[in-house]
């Protein structure tokens, strides 16, 4: 009887510790990560939406009836078609009309220029020996400057022969016509845009009003490519609203030399209204609303702290803290959601 007593307390005792070392080994720990709070920069920023266009377009057309011939493009040694870049100068469609080059007659223009211009100087020289009077002097000069003003008219009507790029651009559209076709005086031949920068008239809320000024930096993206991000400004601000939509209008340039958007593409813009920087950032998700305020966790001696917070500057992704954090503590940034206070942590990678 007495051993059977001794074999049950050496096996309740055993019971025993087992189950403190049971107890040890199921401390709950709710798996975190952490990041350690270092100096970061915000900007705050309004979004908004715009259909850009090219800051210069121009589409010329015939001034006379002519044969219609495509120039040669000079860059590619073929002919011009659309989306090839032309430069100021040159020239992309030839209208060919014998009859009215030999109306123009320039080249019996410039004999009659020539002509007047050496009678003119003859006249000067005799004026100064009192070989003529004044008037026949000035009537000599009239001759000239007739037949100048004459030859140039000429030129510029001979230019009309000539469809010519009044600018660098791109070629956006180049209506087909076979070649020797005759074209009607104003018919569309070639429209050019130079969208190296390009415009947008942008809509912002009536209470940002105070807070979009000429000068302020953007940003532009499309939604297909949006990391492809140009930088833009405001160049200006309407001071007056509309009063059915409440929203008031700007007008924006965007650098885009190298072509990554397209007049007519509908973008997002991202209008910067302020900056800090080398201060506390966080993500704006972790932040928890609790009756006490907002909220976040920091890690302390292997558990889990609530931090009320103030916040200041904030867009889409994140916001500044001004009070409620400080510089290299552990941030909870994952694990958050479960938390109490001082709830144990491991701190995972």
């Amino acid at each position: 009887m007495k051993s059977l007593i001794f074999i049950l307390s050496i096996l309740l005792l055993i019971s025993s510790c087992s189950n403190e070392d049971f107890g040890n080994e199921m401390e709950i720990r709710v798996p975190v990560s952490v990041e350690i709070i270092k100096p970061g920069s915000i900007e705050e920023f309004i979004t908004t939406t715009a259909t850009v266009t090219a800051m210069k377009t121009v589409l010329l057309k015939s001034g006379i009836e002519g044969q219609y011939r495509l120039a040669v493009n000079p860059a590619s040694g073929r002919k011009f078609a659309p989306a090839d870049r032309v430069r100021k100068g040159e020239v992309i469609v030839y209208l060919e009309s014998p009859e009215y080059e030999n109306g123009v007659a320039i080249e019996s223009k410039k004999l009659n220029l020539d002509i007047s211009k050496r009678e003119f100087e003859k006249q000067q020289s005799l004026y100064k020996k009192g070989g003529v009077t004044l008037r026949e002097l000035k009537d000599s000069e009239r001759n000239f400057i007739d037949a100048r003003y004459a030859y140039k008219n000429a030129q510029l009507q001979l230019k009309k022969m000539k469809i010519i790029a009044p600018f660098n651009g791109v070629i956006a559209d180049l209506p087909y016509y076979t070649k020797g076709t005759t074209v009607a005086a104003g018919s569309d031949i070639v429209q050019i845009m130079n969208y190296d920068k390009l415009y947008a008239d942008v809509y912002y809320p009536a209470n940002e009003i105070k807070r979009i000024k000429v000068g302020q930096k953007l940003r532009a993206m499309h939604y297909t490519s949006v990391k492809d991000t140009l930088s833009g400004v405001v160049s200006q601000v309407s001071p007056t609203l509309n009063p059915e939509t409440r929203t008031f209008k700007a007008a924006v340039t965007i650098d885009n030399s190298l072509h990554i958007l397209r007049p007519g593409m509908f973008v997002k813009i991202e209008t910067v209204i302020a900056h800090k920087d080398s201060v506390i950032v966080i993500p704006k998700n972790i932040i928890l609303s609790k009756r006490r305020g907002k909220t976040v966790y920091v890690v302390e001696k292997g558990a889990a702290n609530s931090h009320t917070i103030k916040t200041g500057l904030e867009n889409n992704e994140n916001v500044e803290v001004v009070d409620g954090l400080k510089f290299d503590e552990n941030l909870v940034i994952k694990g958050f959601e479960t938390l109490g206070r001082r709830t144990k942590v491991k701190i995972m990678q």
